[in-house]
């Protein structure tokens, strides 16, 4: 996909606003990959991190190296790479997968950046429309996709866009608390998996590892 086009299609309103749209580089977007990864909306302060706008972003994103990834590559909290907050549990879902996450393109629902899901409430049907054609254009380039969604709100909005209604998995955590991710197909064969978030559980516990359920519809 030309990624000038790809940038284009984000919403003008939102360019001067706290936020985030990609997640891996220009290469991960272009090659044709068989995942795509989303999670609700960037987290972080938007009243810290004003200068931190959408359109910056892009403008980062069209003229930086071409393939990074946010979990692995940046610094996040001034911490090391890779070592913050969820990044350490998305990488090793990937590392089990067998997956460079340089190579999958990755970016989030709603790129407005919120110190918490309920800071959308009153905007959300207006931000997931304004957001919703540049997931449309990356789904359709890519090649009988799979695509993971970090949590419950993100795997709802992906299974609606796409009317993936056939439940094809599902993995309940082998704890007390039995948390379950699932996985969804559409009538043209692209999956949709909803994982517990990563905020939240600790993939790198066997007990709550989802990773087993992609694993499964990966070899579908």
């Amino acid at each position: 996909m030309d990624h000038q086009h790809l940038a284009s299609l984000v919403a003008p309103q939102l360019r001067e606003r706290s936020g985030a749209v990609f997640y891996s580089g220009r290469q991960a977007f272009t090659a044709q990959a068989n995942l795509y990864l989303l999670g609700l909306n960037p987290g972080g302060s938007p009243m810290l991190q004003t200068d931190e706008t959408i359109g910056r972003d892009l403008q980062e994103w069209q003229f930086g190296p071409e393939r990074w990834s946010a979990y692995l590559d940046r610094s996040w909290r001034g911490r090391s790479p890779g070592t913050y907050g969820i990044q350490p549990r998305i990488l090793h879902m990937f590392d089990r997968l067998g997956v460079d996450p340089r190579d999958v393109p990755a970016s989030n629902v709603i790129f407005l950046r919120t110190s918490s899901e309920a800071a959308l409430a009153g905007e959300k049907p207006a931000l997931l429309a304004q957001c919703r054609p540049v997931h449309t254009a990356v789904i359709e380039d890519l090649k009988n996709p799979t695509i993971l969604c970090l949590g419950s709100t993100a795997g709802r909005w992906v299974r609606s866009l796409l009317g993936a209604e056939t439940l094809a998995g599902r993995l309940v955590e082998d704890n007390a608390r039995k948390w379950v991710s699932e996985a969804h197909f559409d009538d043209r064969g692209r999956c949709v998996v909803t994982l517990t978030h990563p905020g939240r559980v600790d993939w790198r516990n066997p007990a709550s590892d989802p990773t087993p359920l992609v694993l499964e519809m990966l070899s579908r």
